[in-house]
C-alpha cells in the first residue's frame, strides 16, 4: 500500500528536501504541496522547485483544497502555521507528522489534545541518529548523571529562528526527567561574568549560530578525571527528511494518539 504525503512549507529548505527524498522511495508518494498564501511559489510545480523534474503536483495555499489527495501531512513550518494546519487536519481526520520547533507550552498542549482525535508523530528532530542519541543520553544520565556536570552544546545555521534548538531542549528534558529534576528550574542558558562555582544540579546550554551549519549537538557529562560526550552532526537535511517519511508511513497504521520518533523506531 502506498502512503500519500502532503508537504507543508513545500518551497522551503526542508520541504524541498522531503520532496526530493520521497522521489527515491517506492511506497511513499508526495501527492500534495502547500505553502502560505503570500508565497511567490503558489501554482509552481513542486517537483521542479525541488530539483527533481516535474511531478505535476502544484503548490497550493489551502489544505482543504487537497484534503482528499493525501493520507498524512508533514509539517516543518512555524508554530502559528503548524497550529492552523493541525486544526484543519483534525477537522478532516488526517494524520500529521510535526517537526516544527519553537512551540510554547500551550501550543504543545494543543498538539497533545489533538492526539485524542488523529494520529500524530511530534518530535523536535526526526533524525534516526539523533533519536538514538536521546536514548544514549537517558542511559548516561541513569548511570553517571548524579556524578556529572552536564552541558548541552548545539550549533545551527545563521537563519535558525529559535534558540536553544528543539533538539537541545529535548535532550535537556530527557536528562532532567531521568534525574528527577525540572528543566525549567535547573537549566542555565549561557554564562557571563563572575558566575561562581558551578552547581552540579544545573544543566547548561550553549548555543552557536553561524554560516550554514545544518545541526550539531553534543551532550557532555563531565566528571573528575574523565568525561563522556554524546555527539551528533548532521551534514545535510536528508536525514531529517528520511526520518519524517518513515514516521509518516508508520503513523498511517495508527487511528489516533500522540507519538514521537522513539515510538517509531521502537526505542521506548
Amino acid at each position: 500500500m502506498t502512503t500519500r504525503i502532503a508537504v507543508c512549507g513545500a518551497a522551503g529548505r526542508m520541504g524541498k528536501t522531503i520532496i526530493e527524498t520521497c522521489s527515491e522511495m517506492e511506497n511513499i508518494n508526495v501527492t500534495a504541496a502547500i505553502e502560505h498564501s503570500d508565497s511567490p511559489c503558489l501554482g509552481m510545480d513542486s517537483g521542479e522547485l525541488a530539483g527533481i523534474g516535474t511531478n505535476e503536483i502544484k503548490i497550493v495555499s489551502e489544505i482543504l483544497d487537497v484534503l482528499d489527495d493525501f493520507d498524512v501531512i508533514i509539517d516543518f513550518t512555524l508554530p502559528e502555521a503548524t497550529l492552523s494546519n493541525l486544526e484543519q487536519c483534525v477537522s478532516g481526520q488526517k494524520a500529521m507528522v510535526i517537526g516544527t520547533t519553537g512551540l510554547n507550552k500551550e501550543q504543545k498542549q494543543t498538539i497533545q489534545l489533538a492526539g485524542e482525535s488523529i494520529g500524530i508523530v511530534f518530535a523536535p528532530n526526526m533524525s534516526i541518529g539523533v533519536n538514538l542519541c536521546f536514548k544514549l543520553a537517558e542511559l548516561a544520565a541513569e548511570i553517571i548523571g548524579e556524578q556529572s556536570d552536564i552541558e548541552i552544546i548545539e550549533a545551527h545555521h545563521r537563519m535558525k529562528k529559535d534558540s536553544p534548538s528543539g533538539t537541545a531542549v529535548r535532550l535537556g528534558e530527557i536528562i532532567a526527567d531521568t534525574l528527577g529534576r525540572n528543566l525549567s528550574e535547573c537549566a542555565v542558558y549561557g554564562r557571563e561574568g563572575i558566575t561562581g562555582e558551578r552547581d552540579r544540579k544545573t544543566i547548561g546550554f550553549e548555543t552557536i549560530r553561524a554560516g550554514d551549519i545544518v545541526g550539531d549537538h553534543t551532550v557532555m557529562f563531565g566528571m573528575q578525571g574523565e568525561r563522556v560526550e554524546i555527539t551528533h552532526k548532521a551534514t545535510n537535511r536528508r536525514n531529517f527528511a528520511s526520518g519524517a517519511l518513515l514516521a509518516a508511513d508508520w503513523i498511517t497504521e495508527k487511528k489516533l494518539g500522540l507519538f514521537d520518533m522513539q515510538d517509531v523506531l521502537g526505542l521506548r
